[in-house]
């Protein structure tokens, strides 16, 4: 940053502490009255109520192990015992990273601070303005009180997740032990959670626990107040948390896995708190009623069909499960492992949104996507060997090999779906990309980070079950993804809002190409692969099984849900072979009848609806003679697209513009139209997505006159319509003036959508007239879009 920037900043750090050195303010607690909140299901049915009372017990500072209140000083306020409740660096560094943000982003607060912020300010935003409130607030509370006073009043009511306040409470919780009890590993972690309370949760998230603490320590360790020797000693040990208890009146309940997705979802969105401790504040305290997607029915459906098939206990594998309306992304039941209230320390570990598994050949129907979205019929065959060994870019040996060792001869792309050929899938992923292939399956639902490796073909990338799911809803929705829904809205007990799920459906596949999927994958479940996911209605779906039989999979939908089911042991590495297990455990084996004891229950007494098939394509001969057609590349890649009509001896302009139809960079209109018959050297206009059109709300301008409403709604992007129409008895609207918009004002649109402005005649006799149409928006700019750089596929083992 600037000298001069700097220089701001600290003048206004300085100019801070002296206001605070000049005021005097009145420090008091604040009042709040705690409300239970409670989570409900779809129907209205209470799953679980959160109870307000906080898990607190106050202690004296004599009372706290010296290693825990050394853990905490050196990561939260190293300099705490020099400054005067506000450490100049610190907070110079904080507002420097504030002005570059244009926002108050970086915290910069000292204990004391921290304390102010958390028990007297109670404030849920994060500017500047409450910045200088909680500076003053410092250097005043520091003058009233003794560092150690302040520092046992800190450590007394600081959240260190799961529901303990201060360091007792968490001492008992994640210890069974009194904080004066506790070592140097154990101090080290409970100071580590503060920062991030649920981020840390060493319940919820082991891994990142273990990690910050190992930071408490090297902290303490460069800062001289720990030993090289006991810091080393300490790094060795585990977690060492003891089996979490369930309190009084918090369990069990049902679904617990979902509900605990869904207290997640409350305490990390700002809606509901600037901090973590806001958060929880309103979580538990605030009284709200959170509604939520989950279908009663359908979890017990669910949860039944997994006890069904998995019959033998803690001796057989794990199973999770996830079903997703494709309309809207609610999802309807969630299976995140046995059972969210049972014995040890991994009965929590939600295994569908938080395990990352490979799905082996259940991503095949990306590939296939991908594919066909990049001009590869289904007709197009391959050699399909056993195996097969396919030249790396960088010269390496990548060897594939089919899932049982059969192979010969060669499969079309219908067939080596069916059968799963991994040999053909190996060689398609390489004439498709890696980098497409990823890029759709991002598109269409899988979230979790994907590596560009051509073993995706093969599904080497772990993903959740929650990302299968609805990835395959988007199919069985038409091409349509949804994010998947949790919550759909939470309301304060005076009824007032607080959040509403908002509407995420785009199209990211055509129609046409999602129907085409469907079809194939229809056909593995009639007599492929997945049979065993057979019902009496039209299913699609595709099996999964990762290498050494860690992870098997079946994914199906039907035009109304999309249900993924995993099954495998929690640690990654055990194989579902005999001994282990009685047979050998296939995705076509115990998640394909999972899937369907769950489909059969759940869908009992539901209409039966069939696939919707694809469009017949109109021609899409290349032959450019006199009187011959041309090729028909609406729904195609621009650069797919391109290539074809560049092979075919045509001239090509590119056109730009918004579409929420089709995803960016796809063809959504050819001009003349794909079969029409010309000659060569004819030039033709394709026009290509590029993003969803922007959306902006209807102006009010009831009162103006035609013209000055028509500028109004130009000028952010809507088409005005204006219509001479006399306004109805009772309006008082003078003649010539807009009495009415249709959509009405406020109501949130996409650029370019035309608004009907109704006005009063000017002449009180006329009644109507016809309507105007008022100029159109400029249309869009040609130009053509950058092809993407090639992908670099890496090897694989």
């Amino acid at each position: 940053m600037k000298r001069g920037a700097r220089a701001i900043a600290g003048l206004l750090a300085l100019a801070l502490v002296v206001s605070a050195c000049r005021y005097t303010p009145e420090i008091r607690e604040p009042t709040f009255t705690p409300a239970d909140s409670t989570i409900v299901a779809a129907d209205g049915q209470v799953l679980t109520t959160l109870h307000s009372a906080e898990n607190r017990e106050p202690v004296a500072l004599d009372r706290i192990a010296p290693d825990l209140q050394r853990s905490v000083v050196a990561i939260e306020d190293a300099r705490f015992f020099d400054h005067s409740g506000v450490d100049p660096r610190a907070l110079l560094r904080a507002l420097t990273r504030d002005a570059q943000a244009g926002d108050a982003v970086e915290g910069g607060s000292t204990i004391t601070q921290q304390y102010v912020r958390n028990v007297i300010l109670d404030d849920r935003d994060k500017t500047f303005s409450r910045k200088a409130r909680e500076v003053v607030l410092a250097v005043e509370l520091e003058r009233k009180y003794t560092k150690r006073q302040i520092l046992e009043r800190y450590l007394n009511t600081v959240y260190f997740g799961d529901g303990a306040y201060g360091v007792q409470a968490a001492a008992k919780h994640y210890f069974a032990e009194d904080a004066a009890h506790l070592d140097l590993a154990q101090g080290a972690l409970l100071a580590g959670i503060i920062r991030s309370p649920e981020g840390y949760n060493p319940y919820l998230h082991p891994d990142a626990a273990l990690a910050r603490r190992n930071v408490v320590l090297d902290r303490l360790l460069a800062l001289g107040r720990a030993g090289l020797d006991a810091v080393d000693l300490a790094r060795s040990q585990p977690l060492g948390v003891v089996p979490k208890a369930v309190p009084a009146g918090d369990g069990p309940y049902p679904a617990g896995h979902f509900v605990e997705r869904v207290k997640q979802f409350i305490l990390g969105d700002p809606h509901f708190g600037a901090t973590p401790e806001a958060r929880r504040r309103e979580l538990y305290q605030g009284g709200l009623r959170i509604e939520t997607t989950l279908d009663p029915k359908l979890q017990a459906d669910a949860e039944g069909a997994i006890a069904k098939v998995l019959t033998r206990g803690g001796r057989d594998p794990s199973g999770a499960l996830v079903s997703i309306d494709p309309v809207n992304g609610h999802v309807l039941a969630y299976v995140g492992g046995p059972d969210f209230f049972g014995a040890g320390p991994d009965a929590e570990f939600d295994l569908a949104g938080q395990g990352i598994r490979q799905p082996g050949s259940s991503f095949k129907p990306f590939v296939l996507a991908a594919a066909l979205q990049n001009g590869i019929p289904l007709t197009r065959t391959y050699a399909a060997p056993g195996s097969i060994v396919i030249k790396m870019p960088d010269s390496s040996d990548w060897r594939v090999k089919n899932y049982d060792g059969g192979g010969g001869g060669r499969d079309n792309l219908v067939e080596a779906t069916v059968n799963s050929v991994n040999t053909v899938y190996a060689q398609l992923i390489m004439d498709v990309g890696p980098q497409k292939v990823v890029g759709l399956a991002s598109l269409m639902g899988i979230r979790t980070p994907l590596p560009a490796y051509p073993s995706a073909a093969l599904g080497s990338d772990g993903v959740t079950v929650l990302d299968m799911a609805s990835a395959y809803a988007t199919l069985a929705a038409d091409g349509v993804h949804s994010d998947p829904v949790f919550v759909t809205r939470v309301t304060r007990a005076d009824g007032s809002i607080v959040y509403t799920a908002p509407v995420t459906r785009a199209r990211v596949i055509s129609a046409n190409l999602a129907r085409t999927v469907t079809g194939v994958l229809q056909q593995v479940v009639q007599r492929g692969t997945g049979t065993k996911a057979r019902l009496d209605r039209p299913v699609a779906g595709k099996t999964g099984t990762a290498e050494s039989w860690h992870d098997a999979w079946f994914v199906g939908y039907t035009p109304s849900v999309a249900t993924a089911v995993w099954v495998g042991y929690p640690a990654s590495s055990r194989s579902m072979v005999p001994p282990a297990t009685p047979i050998t455990v296939a995705g076509g084996t115990w998640p394909a009848q999972i899937w369907h004891e769950d489909e059969v229950v759940a869908l009992a007494g539901t209409p039966v609806v069939a696939f919707p098939t694809p469009v017949p394509d109109r021609p899409t001969t290349t032959t450019t003679a006199p009187g011959r057609a041309f090729p028909d590349v609406v729904g195609l890649r621009s650069e797919a697209a391109q290539q074809a009509l560049g092979a075919a001896g045509l001239h090509v302009t590119v056109v730009a513009r918004p579409s929420r139809e089709y995803p960016p960079g796809f063809v959504i209109s050819q001009s003349p139209p794909g079969g029409s018959r010309i000659r060569k050297s004819t030039t033709v206009t394709i026009t290509v997505a590029n993003g969803p059109p922007a959306s902006v709300v209807v102006p009010t301008v009831t009162g103006q006159y035609a013209d000055d409403a028509a500028a109004a709604l130009r000028a952010v992007g809507l088409v005005p319509s204006i219509m001479v129409q006399r306004a109805p008895g009772g309006t008082p609207v003078p003649s010539a003036r807009v009495w009415s918009t249709d959509p009405a004002a406020g109501t949130l649109l996409d650029a370019g959508t035309v608004v009907v402005i109704r006005v009063n005649p000017a002449d009180p006799t006329t009644t109507t007239a016809a309507p105007v149409t008022a100029p159109p928006l400029p249309g869009p700019t040609t130009s053509t879009p950058t092809p993407p750089a090639p992908s670099a596929s890496a090897p694989t083992g």
